[in-house]
């Protein structure tokens, strides 16, 4: 056998940038980012559901270019795009921003800008990442979600097949740009969704970044300002620490840390025809793994309480009926997430779970009776929750 081995390495600078008002003509933060020694042509995509609490968005966009002109060139008026992840089971999304790029000619150093929640920067992602091999891409996040977790990441992708992120490519945008300014319209369960990759990240990477957030818990369920930039700071920097020193940015291994809890959140997603949200399908699958790992002995009760608790203190439910839902074997649907997880990680099962606050280990396999027991406690924990809260209001 005749052979040529090399090494390649590749460099990326992964910059992801906190300002407010980044489209007031004063604030130059978007304008230095992208300025280049060449005139940058530029497109923008704005989720339509951002576009319904400020109308005024796409015109206040069209007038930053036009005072900063050069060195930016917006090509045409803002794109205004559906959001949502059921806008991401469709190719013909991702064509569309294909079109708009090869009809206004942009190059490989040209940008496309999406100003958007989690769903459609990864449907905007994957047309500038596939469109000319890789077109600059800069994410504007304006979900609590997608400014800590999924708009900082190098991923990008739809879904297809009935499976979440089947479609999809690594590719680290240009720059990420988070303007805390944009949370303020969003309604209460789109400001909470974050906050489950958040406790995920703490309890699983920094122990005191979770008792910061059982300190935060009030402020945060009351959405008090400071305490979500916190919040969305923090995380963020897990996150992107995560992805720069694991050795492993583009998944080519089994191991998936920063999953917990999503092998059953992305199969709720699914079975609800994604009327659960991902924040709260995550904070579900949290509490599923959570309880798994005390049945399992490897982690304590007062230990599973405390996470438990804190997800139930920021907001969110810990059991759905999602969970109990049987197919034709009356097999609980939600346990096909755990094969379905094994092909996405390639191969090997790697789960996540936890030891102690901020200790995180991986296990190959699952014991589906105590998972199924796990469910059970939930189910059982939400209705002594609610019967309280009934009697709390008598």
């Amino acid at each position: 056998m005749d052979s040529i081995e090399r090494s390649i390495q590749a460099s990326w600078q992964h910059r992801i940038i906190f300002s407010e008002a980044i489209f007031d003509p004063v604030n130059t933060v978007l304008r230095d980012t992208l300025a280049t020694n060449r005139r940058g042509k530029a497109i923008v995509v704005v989720d339509e559901s951002l576009v319904a609490c400020c109308p005024s968005l796409p015109a206040t966009i069209s007038r930053y270019f036009a005072l900063h002109d050069p060195p930016l060139e917006l090509v045409c008026p803002p794109l205004v795009r559906e959001g949502g992840e059921g806008a991401k089971s469709s190719w013909g999304n991702v064509a569309e921003i294909h079109r708009a790029i090869d009809m206004y000619h942009l190059d490989r150093h040209s940008y496309v800008i999406a100003v958007a929640g989690g769903a459609l920067l990864d449907q905007v992602g994957l047309a500038a990442a596939t469109a000319h091999r890789g077109v600059r891409h800069v994410r504007i996040p304006t979900t609590t979600l997608s400014q800590c977790d999924s708009g900082v990441g190098v991923k990008n992708g739809i879904n297809a097949f009935g499976k979440k992120n089947f479609i999809g490519t690594f590719a680290p945008p240009f720059a990420v740009i988070n303007d805390f300014r944009f949370l303020s319209s969003l309604p209460p369960r789109e400001k909470r969704a974050g906050y489950s990759e958040a406790v995920k990240v703490a309890f699983i990477r920094d122990r005191e970044f979770f008792e910061e957030l059982e300190r935060d818990a009030v402020a945060l369920n009351g959405f008090i300002p400071n305490a979500m930039r916190h919040l969305i700071r923090r995380c963020a920097e897990l996150h992107v620490q995560h992805i720069a020193t694991s050795g492993d940015p583009f998944e080519f291994g089994s191991a998936r840390p920063l999953d917990f809890g999503h092998w059953s959140a992305h199969k709720l997603e699914q079975l609800s025809n994604f009327h659960i949200s991902h924040g709260q399908a995550v904070a579900i699958g949290i509490a599923l793994d959570v309880t798994y790992s005390k049945k399992m002995e490897y982690l304590d009760a007062p230990s599973a309480e405390r996470v438990l608790r804190l997800l139930e203190q920021v907001g969110f439910e810990l059991f759905t009926p999602e969970l109990m839902l049987t197919g034709a074997k009356q097999q609980l649907q939600v346990l096909s997430g755990i094969e379905e997880f094994r092909e996405h990680l390639g191969g090997q099962l790697a789960v996540t779970l936890l030891r102690g606050i901020g200790e995180g280990f991986e296990v190959h396999e699952l014991n589906l009776t105590r998972m199924v027991e796990a469910m059970r406690e939930l189910q059982t924990r939400r209705a002594a929750r609610r019967l309280n809260q009934l009697l709390a209001a008598v």
